[in-house]
């Protein structure tokens, strides 16, 4: 379905979600009625919810602790205990026609092998509507849970692994043409084995010979994205990856960290700032803004910043159960009225396409035979 106020169009805003437990806000757990974090009812109401807003996506943390942040200790105050993010999109996407599901998925202990076909999976489930953000994993105690490394990685080795990672992963995602599978009943064959081609990759952290178990996914290249917050991973995300989140506090801030993607060498990275929103007014700490106004504030920050050259925003609710019907009721309609946001969604878009993300065409495809 075409509406106008599409993104992709001059003025449009993009804008998704990012989901952690009840909220980012530390106490969310203590909300009434929340329904529990291991309930996969719970993650589709929410779901079903962004999307009644149109959301572009949603991301879902995930980490190898087990609550937020690097602490080993556990503080009993807070929430302990997570499912894994990628299936628990995959538990969405059967409940969801069109938002964006991009789980996060840790790279330093796990194999890209793993990685490539779990997203590749959630792409054909969803519809050509998955993405995956990167996160590697710096401290000694997720390093023991492995019984693979002793202690923690220096930042900058960290990020050459999961460089490497990320292009044995797109290099799987090609290993399949895209008519590899042709299900011919008069010959007898299923799969041209000709377009099934061996990645061969050969690096410092990885030996990969492939092709993928998995079928090359509907979008080809589902979306690849990454939180950043420093030069070293701003590096990582123009060369590795599709669209990074930032985490602006101002006008200042915006024009800083635009301006030091662009130095990294990302000046075609699209750029998306990252903002915790309290509708409620209490705040809390964070790595990104803590917004505590009213919804109209909001909508004016973010056309702000917008022309400043963000792509567009992802909003992190402090508390799912309240803040998110916010978004959807509040602040998706002032964009909608200040023609900045969709009416309505394409039927059998992609998550490449509804971000105005190119076509990713198969490095090793060869064209007719």
């Amino acid at each position: 379905m075409s509406k106008s106020g599409q993104p992709g169009q001059p003025g449009a805003l993009h804008l998704g979600v990012a989901l952690d437990g009840y909220g980012w806000h530390p106490q969310a757990w203590r909300t009434p009625a929340a329904g529990s974090v291991l309930d996969g009812r719970y993650w589709t109401d929410l779901a079903r919810t962004a999307e009644l807003g149109l959301l572009d996506f949603l991301t879902i943390e995930d980490t190898f602790t087990v609550q937020p942040g690097r602490r080993a200790a556990i503080d009993p105050r807070r929430l302990a205990g997570r499912a894994d993010a990628v299936l628990v999109a995959a538990r969405i996407a059967p409940a969801t026609r069109h938002i964006g599901l991009i789980p996060v998925a840790t790279v330093t202990h796990t194999e890209p092998f793993h990685v490539s076909k779990a997203i590749a999976t959630l792409d054909f489930v969803s519809g050509g509507r998955a993405g995956w953000q990167t996160r590697v994993s710096a401290t000694a105690h997720e390093a023991a849970l492995f019984g693979r490394r002793d202690g923690a990685l220096d930042v900058d080795g960290l990020f050459d692994e999961a460089t490497d990672f990320v292009e044995v992963v797109r290099r799987l995602w090609d290993s399949w043409e895209d008519d590899a599978v042709i299900r011919d009943g008069a010959t007898g064959r299923y799969i041209d084995r000709g377009k099934l081609h061996y990645i061969d990759f050969t690096g410092k952290h990885f030996a990969v010979k492939g092709p993928s178990i998995t079928p090359r996914p509907p979008q080809g290249q589902p979306v690849v994205t990454a939180l950043a917050h420093t030069a070293r991973i701003y590096e990582f995300a123009a060369g590795s990856t599709d669209l990074v989140f930032i985490t602006p506090t101002d006008d200042a801030s915006v024009r800083a960290l635009l301006a030091q993607v662009h130095a990294a060498g990302g000046a075609g990275l699209q750029v998306y700032a990252d903002v915790a929103v309290s509708f409620h007014g209490e705040a809390f700490r964070s790595d990104a803004l803590v917004f505590t106004g009213g919804a109209t504030d909001l909508v004016d920050l973010l056309l702000s910043w917008q022309r400043l050259g963000i792509h567009g925003a992802r909003l992190r609710p402090a508390v799912n159960a309240t803040d998110l019907p916010v978004i959807v009721e509040q602040v998706v309609p002032l964009l909608q009225r200040a023609g900045r946001f969709r009416t309505g969604y394409r039927d059998g878009e992609t998550l490449r396409a509804r971000l105005g993300l190119p076509v990713a065409p198969n490095r090793y495809a060869v064209g007719p035979r």
